[in-house]
């Protein structure tokens, strides 16, 4: 097989941003929920406009492949911060998993930053 498959680089890119977006549209429909979950760990509710311009935007660049290299690194701390913020009861074996979900999502946009979007990128195009 071809180590750079644009297709399968671009399905890589939808899927990996795939969570992002739609947790981004659940949070726009869910926002005073969301607000009063985060205020309960200690966040201020005040930064969720950035989490969900960070998850919604995020993910539609990560899908075109534009900036991707410098969102995939943005994403991999946001995912990083998250986990260590909402998913830290290591007591609770489903919070465990939700945590190690988030350092997993963190490693695989650590190497979507390493490698780039590939040809079928915004980016890509730009290079050639």
């Amino acid at each position: 097989m071809n180590p750079n498959n644009p297709a399968l680089e671009l399905a890589g890119r939808i899927l990996l941003a795939s969570l992002f977006l739609l947790a981004g549209l659940t949070k726009l429909g869910g926002y005073a929920g969301t607000e009063a979950y985060m205020a309960s760990v200690g966040v201020p509710g005040a930064l969720l406009p950035l989490v969900i311009a960070l998850e919604i935007g995020g993910a539609a660049s990560i899908i075109v492949g534009f900036k991707t290299r410098l969102v995939a690194v943005l994403l991999a701390g946001f995912s990083v911060a998250a986990a260590a913020l909402f998913h830290n009861n290591f007591a609770d074996q489903i919070q465990t998993i939700l945590f190690l979900k988030n350092v997993s999502i963190a490693g695989g946009f650590l190497i979507l930053a390493a490698n780039g979007p590939g040809a079928w990128s915004l980016d890509g195009r730009r290079q050639a």
